[in-house]
């Protein structure tokens, strides 16, 4: 498939705002349930939540980029029954305002804060559910086609969530510095984890469908030479991306490297040292190679239309 920047930048950056969320909901709970530290100031909260909505605020801007006309961007939210694109479109909305008391209520000082919280943590998670769905439901895409799929968005966000609060509570709460480090090396393992278990398995996918299938030819030989026209068309440019396997394998080993590998390593150095630095550049390669991930998520699933039209793709 042809991967949309603009896709890519949505999931990746409400993905980071979810997980962040998550990290300030955790902290409040370990401190009424006194497991942890202290719980911080009001600030730390207001300024979190500020933060997770600036990452999902972001990501809904960039989902606008890849719609044809945005101004109907509306009309998607009546297909709820049916779509889980409709579900996403209402869901993150959903979470924003949600996530938004949150801020509030700790602004204002109101003690139904952990109320509120559950009810964003559900609308969390009903989010994760929702945009891993929207890809783990096309069954004929068979790299998509899988629970590891919807997996991989919940663990990757939470995790990128999860580094970016160890980095924000860095400057606003740094006796919350060591569990945050701890719970985000934890949560890149996973995702290093479930996302190595879905390369094993899309590596040992076989096509379903054949170039017999494809062409409604059934000759056992079968060589296609043109496309049948000069130039490209939509299914050319929309269900091809046009890179050559080995950038695609560059493309693997290095949001392997950035995701997993680094992160982890600048996690557990500005844990040890107190480095503010290290923990933000944690967050910052983390994301990098997220971008990487996202993008080879959708370049590595083979459309079946590509066998009609190999001659171009």
């Amino acid at each position: 498939m042809h991967p949309g920047f603009s896709v890519i930048f949505l999931t990746t950056l409400i993905g980071a705002g979810q997980g962040l969320f998550l990290g300030l909901y955790a902290a409040e709970i370990a401190a009424l349930l006194r497991v942890a530290a202290p719980e911080p100031g009001s600030g730390f909260f207001v300024w979190g939540s500020a933060l997770a909505l600036l990452f999902t605020g972001l990501g809904a801007v960039a989902s606008l980029f890849h719609l044809g006309h945005p101004e109907r961007a509306w009309r998607a939210l009546a297909m709820w029954r049916t779509s889980w694109l409709s579900r996403e479109g209402i869901a993150l909305p959903a979470f924003m305002a949600a996530v938004f008391a949150y801020g509030l209520g700790h602004y204002l000082g109101w003690r139904s804060t952990p109320a509120i919280g559950a009810v964003a943590v559900v609308l969390c998670v009903t989010l994760f559910v929702c945009t891993g769905m929207i890809y783990a439901c096309i069954k004929f895409l068979q790299e998509w086609a899988s629970p590891l799929t919807v997996a991989n968005y919940g663990v990757l966000g939470c995790a990128s969530g999860f580094t970016l609060v160890t980095a924000f509570a860095a400057f606003t709460a740094d006796s919350l510095v060591p569990a945050y480090a701890v719970a985000a090396m934890a949560l890149t393992v996973l995702g290093l984890a479930t996302r190595s278990a879905s390369l094993v398995r899309n590596s040992r996918l076989k096509p379903k469908s054949s170039l017999q299938s494809a062409t409604g030819i059934h000759h056992p030989r079968i060589k296609q030479t043109s496309q049948g026209f000069m130039g490209g068309s939509y299914n050319t440019r929309e269900f091809f991306h046009g890179r050559s396997r080995a950038l695609l394998r560059s493309v693997k080993w290095g949001f392997l490297v950035l995701a997993f590998a680094l992160p982890l390593l600048l996690l557990g150095v500005g844990w040890r040292s107190g480095s503010t630095l290290a923990l933000c550049l944690a967050f910052a390669v983390q994301y990098t190679g997220l971008i990487a991930e996202r993008w080879f998520f959708f370049a590595q699933s083979n459309h079946p239309q590509n066998l009609y039209y190999q001659a171009i793709s």
